[in-house]
């Protein structure tokens, strides 16, 4: 298996670099940030067990 070293690592950056430019990369890993912290928020609040539901609506019935 190929493992990429320290000179393919920066080619591959600079490339990178080229291709979208430096105000672009710092929105695409924001927003990649953004995302992934997204991911994790749901994924704990899937785990998490759900509180009871607040009793608060009327019970009243509707008038005639």
């Amino acid at each position: 298996m190929w493992r990429p070293g320290l000179p393919e690592l920066l080619i591959i950056l600079v490339l990178i670099l080229l291709l979208f430019g430096p105000g672009r990369i710092t929105k695409i890993a924001g927003e990649l940030g953004s995302g992934i912290r997204a991911f994790r928020e749901g994924l704990e609040k899937k785990d998490a067990p759900e509180a009871p539901a607040d009793s608060t609506e009327d019970k009243t019935p509707p008038r005639a």
